[in-house]
């Protein structure tokens, strides 16, 4: 029997969720309610379901502070929590001890408060909690875990991994609510759990310590007046529109234009205002030191201004070292217009045969001790990150099927995940190292 399913947030991140609902896994579940406070953004979900579903009818909506009341009255097997960061804690408790699963978009929540407060509710509760870390399921991060998992380069010693947002990406967590750390939590929250979880899974191992540093380095009014730039726009919806590559106009996308412009009459919520205003207290550039409970450290850098996107792992093993290089974005380029392109394949055209122009793509490389290098082939299908979106969907839908990788996520991990970016806040603020011990979170 299909599961009946309401849905907690219906912004940007609920779209998968949705889409699959009545799609892909309709025959899986049943999406009868939205939670949801802003009617704007509750009309483009219905125009989401009735495009997916057009003689069916659209769920029914409530209010956040009946959370309770709603899956009462729609009798959910399931709450799918896809709101902002900071009201993770609060709605994934109310819907357990309302009688409700929870699957929770990554983080899962933002302090230690919160992380209590879910592990306490479980323990109550007995009620399942998974966390969508689709992350694992791209082929090019599960091939790194086969590598590894298989002992091909011996113990692993040592990890680096660096990652860089671009001008495009990265910007943005500037622009909207991320930018308050009393929301967020920052990007080493935010963002940066999506990596930690990556390693945790690629070792399987628990962290043990964190040493962080990070600073506001680019972004925000002081940087600009720094660099010589002048006065500029709270926004970047202003007539006429901006050619600032920094100005997001949410009226050129009909997404955000559907889901922000539109809606930000009911609530006062501003999508889009300037990267380099006051008021910014997260931090664009981190780097980490990461120790763990089987001996690995791990250094981590995020830089939240690159010109182009992607990340690079290295892991160092006793019988030698495996390489993840993936670029998502190349560069971020003007068009003819002014506008940004979207998706460049090259740095530029030009530079002639030799060049080292850098292009999207993904490379796994392993090399044992007295070997040449080899390139291990990366396996990709059609959809979302290589595909891992349709596997993480058929894992909260369907259930986990046998899985060698053990790719899906459940609320431990979500705490051995988020703790590494809480404990990194601390040690930025007291500049000392931070034991995982010391915070009382049953991470194993």
């Amino acid at each position: 029997m299909a599961r009946r399913y309401g849905v907690v947030g219906t912004g940007a991140r609920s779209q998968m969720y949705i889409e699959a609902l009545v799609g892909d896994h309709a025959a899986d579940g049943e999406l009868v309610a939205w939670c949801e406070p802003n009617p704007t953004r509750a009309d483009y979900a219905d125009s989401l379901v009735t495009a997916g579903r057009p003689e069916g009818p659209v769920p029914t909506r409530y209010g956040p502070d009946d959370l309770e009341r709603m899956i009462a009255e729609q009798s959910l097997d399931v709450v799918l929590v896809t709101s902002p960061d900071w009201t993770h804690a609060d709605l994934t408790t109310r819907a357990m001890r309302a009688g409700a699963d929870v699957v929770v978009e990554k983080p899962l929540t933002t302090d230690l408060a919160g992380c209590r407060a879910i592990v306490e509710t479980i323990e109550q509760t007995g009620r399942s909690l998974v966390l969508t870390f689709n992350y694992r399921y791209s082929p090019r991060n599960s091939a790194l875990k086969e590598v590894i998992a298989s002992g091909e380069i011996g113990e692993v010693t040592s990890v680096h991994f660096e990652w860089v947002l671009d001008t495009m990406h990265g910007a943005d967590y500037f622009r909207r609510w991320h930018r308050e750390k009393d929301r967020s939590a920052g990007l080493a929250v935010h963002k940066a759990s999506h990596h930690f979880d990556l390693v945790n899974w690629w070792l399987d191992d628990v962290p043990s310590w964190v040493y962080a540093s990070g600073a506001l380095r680019f972004y925000g009014d002081q940087n600009a007046r720094a660099r010589g730039l002048g006065p500029r726009p709270e926004r970047g919806t202003v007539d006429p529109p901006s050619d600032d590559p920094f100005a997001l106009d949410l009226r050129q996308d009909p997404k955000l234009k559907a889901l922000y412009w539109d809606a930000e009459h009911h609530d006062g919520y501003l999508r889009d205002r300037d990267v380099f205003a006051p008021g910014i207290t997260i931090e664009d550039n981190l780097s980490l030191m990461v120790g763990y409970e089987g001996g690995p450290v791990m250094t981590y850098s995020l830089n939240a201004h690159s010109p182009w996107e992607g990340y690079r792992v290295s892991v160092n093993g006793t019988l030698g070292r495996a390489e993840l290089d993936v670029v998502e974005r190349a560069a971020v380029l003007r068009g003819a217009d002014g506008r940004l392109v979207l998706d460049a394949s090259s740095v530029e055209d030009g530079l002639g045969d030799d060049a080292d122009v850098r292009r999207r793509g993904e490379r796994l490389t392993v090399q044992k001790h007295w070997e040449t290098a080899k390139v291990v082939p990366i396996v990709t299908t059609a959809g979302g990150h290589g595909g891992g979106d349709r596997l993480l969907l058929d894992d909260v839908f369907r259930g986990t099927a046998a899985d060698p990788l053990g790719r899906q996520a459940g609320y431990r991990d979500g705490l051995r995940s988020v703790v590494v970016g809480i404990a990194a806040n601390t040690s930025m603020v007291t500049g000392e190292r931070v034991l995982m011990a010391d915070l009382g979170l049953p991470l194993r």
